[in-house]
């Protein structure tokens, strides 16, 4: 499995707007995607801004391609939300999965714990 992580800012006012449009529109329209594992998203306030990190994971590499196009490090950003985003990561950052919370939670059982 592969992941996907970007980073994005709002300002405080905005960052409640941007989360619903990746809850209704963004990560819904991405689980039609071919190969797509789901999404995890995290979020700090930071001053007077909030930000969120995304983590999105894929089969591999080729639906992760299929998804961001050959250039797969250019950030794919929903173009509603350029315009409440302070500023984002121009390229996401890519990095195989090696070990899930599914996997641990197994391992945990396996163990005994």
């Amino acid at each position: 499995m592969d992941s996907l992580i970007l980073q994005g800012w709002t300002k405080a006012d905005h960052a409640d707007e941007y989360e619903a449009m990746l809850r209704a529109e963004v990560h819904p329209d991405i689980h039609r995607e071919k190969g797509y594992q789901g999404a995890y998203l995290l979020k700090r306030r930071f001053g007077d801004e909030v930000e969120f990190i995304t983590i999105t994971q894929f089969d591999d590499m080729e639906a992760v391609r299929r998804f961001a196009g050959e250039d797969f490090t250019r950030a794919v950003i929903h173009p509603p939300a350029r315009k409440i985003l302070v500023r984002f990561d121009e390229r996401s950052v890519h990095y195989e999965t090696v070990l899930t919370a599914a996997q641990v939670r197994e391992l945990a059982g396996k163990s005994g714990a």
